[in-house]
This record gives C-alpha cells, structure tokens and sequence, in this order.
C-alpha cells in the first residue's frame, strides 16, 4: 500500500493539485479547432513551467514523448501529441500529471470541440463525468473499500449504457505516479483495498459508446483506443482520503 505522508507532502498535492486545475481552466478556453495537438502540447508546456512545476510524464518513468496526452475521438488514454488539426466537434481528453516539490497530481477530462455537445456525444462525456463524481461521493473516509467506488462508477456509466472500460484503472498516487491501490471503474461494494485517512488516489473512469474491449495502436505503442472505433471520454480527480470524507485536490 502507499507510504505515510507528512503535512507538507499532502499540502505540496494540494498546491500541485490546484495548479492542474488551473491548466484545465485556462485550456478549456484555448483550444479551439484548427489547432493540432502538439501545439496544445506546447502551449501546456509553458503553462506548467509558468506556475513553477515539471511534467511528470518526461520524468525517466514513463519517458512520455510529450507533457500532456491529446486522446481523441476513439483514442482512450496514452496518446502523443501529434500534428492532427483538431476539427469542429472532435471528442478530446486531455490527461496531464505534474510534480511540484517532488509530489504528484493527476487528473484528466474530456470534452466537445468547438461546440456544446449533444446526443449521444453529450451522453458520453455528460454520464463519464458524473460517473467520477459518484465515485468520490461514495468515499465515506475511514472504512471505504475501492471497491465501493468502483460499484458506484459502474453504476452510472451501466445506467447510461456505456461501455465501462475495464482494463484501465485508477491507482494510488503521490510519492510516485502510479502506486497502490488499483481502483477499478467497476466492482462490488465492501471489496478491493481498504482505504485509509492520509491516501491519495486517482479516480479516472473512462467509457465509449461502444463495446469495453481496447486496443494499443502499433505505430508508437502508446495510445490505446476502443477496438470498436467508438467514442470514448475519461475523467479523473486525485483525491485525499479523510478520516470521515474525502478532499478534492485537483479542483479549484
């Protein structure tokens, strides 16, 4: 499981945290069609330097070939920022982790370029964001399973009969990027590791219109996309178990 904490770690998430939310902010209001991926990349880049942290994905490990990942359309998570012109009503996440002081944050969310979305485009991005809200109102501190979590997940994206993206987890963070637990968009309630006050984790469901079943795309092994070629959307918090509640760090 993780290792304790002190005060001045959980506050270095905190303030990493809300730097992230700052990002998403300020980058949900500058992209825009017309814009290719690797542009944005750029554009997060300078943001992150700006506020004083580093992009955890250039770290040694993973050794990301960018400091941000651009998925888009049927691309789920993973994928480098490439030279593609974003169009008018592309379904894009953006999923960003960074280090300040030496701790880590991550979070992630998808939305509609260019255009408010609707239809079935709305029902993917609408039920996936909710679906992580669920997640977090089912940590009641002290005493919650992971499995609580992903029941409550699961719940939401069956609801809206989306396909529930099994293979992908969220994870413990903090020291490292990718720590445990495991925290699966799926489960039963009362199962999976016991959650304790001082833990920091990643909630991050992701869902499609189509089938759950993924695939890596060969050309640089890293961008994994729904085999079906449906849409897919992803969200994610790092949260802070409390002894009664749970804290929203990458929030404003």
């Amino acid at each position: 499981m993780q290792r304790p904490k002190t005060d001045a770690q959980i506050q270095a998430m905190r303030d990493g945290g809300k730097i992230i939310a700052t990002i998403f902010r300020d980058l949900k209001e500058y992209v825009q069609p017309g814009m290719t991926e690797i542009s944005i990349n750029n554009w997060v880049e300078k943001e992150i330097a700006k506020h004083g942290a580093t992009p955890t994905y250039r770290e040694p490990v993973p050794n990301f070939p960018g400091v941000i990942c651009i998925s888009t359309n049927e691309q789920i998570v993973h994928s480098v920022p490439s030279d593609y012109v974003l169009e008018t009503g592309d379904v894009v996440s953006f999923d960003l982790v960074l280090t300040y002081k030496q701790m880590k944050t991550d979070a992630a969310f998808t939305m509609v370029i260019g255009e408010k979305p609707t239809g079935a485009k709305k029902l993917l991005v609408s039920a996936t964001e909710r679906s992580l809200y669920a997640g977090i109102d089912a940590i009641k501190g002290r005493g919650t399973h992971t499995g609580d979590i992903g029941a409550a997940i699961e719940k939401v994206l069956k609801d809206a009969r989306l396909g529930v993206i099994r293979e992908l987890v969220g994870h413990g963070v903090g020291q490292e990027m990718h720590m445990e637990p495991e925290v699966a968009n799926y489960g039963q309630k009362g199962t999976g590791a016991l959650l304790q006050p001082g833990d920091t984790i990643a909630i991050e469901p992701m869902a499609s219109l189509g089938s759950e079943r993924i695939m890596t795309e060969d050309f640089d092994n890293w961008p994994i996309s729904t085999k079906d070629g449906s849409l897919a959307a992803h969200f994610e918090h790092t949260v802070l178990i409390t002894e009664n509640s749970v804290e929203i760090l990458t929030q404003l």
